[in-house]
């Protein structure tokens, strides 16, 4: 198990234990307690606590910085709603790929919707498209068929 899993794990334990589902630590005191980096802690903040999985996390840096994750449950279509209005212009094949597995994973899309539009946003799909473009079209058919499972 790699230290973003150890990381996670300790704060979905503790955010299973906090009081109303919000969790409130210290990101220098759990850089400490996992001897690391405080932008290690950072990336397992967005990639582990997205609003795709369900956390809100407000974070406030300097010396009594803190996180605070919040578990929130948000209906299928806000949550659909929240990725298409996040995806933005462009989007990469391998972010692409995590927040189509978020979305599985969430139960916002069937696994066979999630593998379909991974396929269609695939770097094969977009074979004939110029690479310089390949993220731009990759985040327009993304909002198109998120659009339509709304």
């Amino acid at each position: 198990m790699g230290i973003s899993d150890l990381i996670a794990s300790f704060l979905q334990e503790s955010l299973e234990e906090a009081e109303n589902g919000v969790l409130e630590v210290q990101r220098n005191d759990l850089a400490q307690r996992f001897n690391c980096v405080p932008s290690q802690i950072n990336y397992v903040m967005s990639t582990r606590f997205s609003p795709e999985r369900g956390y809100i996390v407000e974070s406030r840096r300097g010396g009594n910085g803190y996180i605070r994750i919040t578990r929130v449950q948000v209906d299928r279509q806000t949550l659909l709603m929240h990725v298409i209005n996040s995806l933005g212009d462009r989007v990469d094949l391998p972010s692409a790929r995590a927040i189509l597995s978020n979305l599985v994973q969430s139960g916002a899309l069937s696994e066979d919707v999630g593998r379909a539009l991974l396929a269609a946003v695939g770097d094969k799909a977009l074979g004939a498209v110029l690479r310089e473009n390949r993220d731009a079209v990759r985040a327009d058919i993304m909002k198109q068929v998120l659009i339509l499972q709304v």
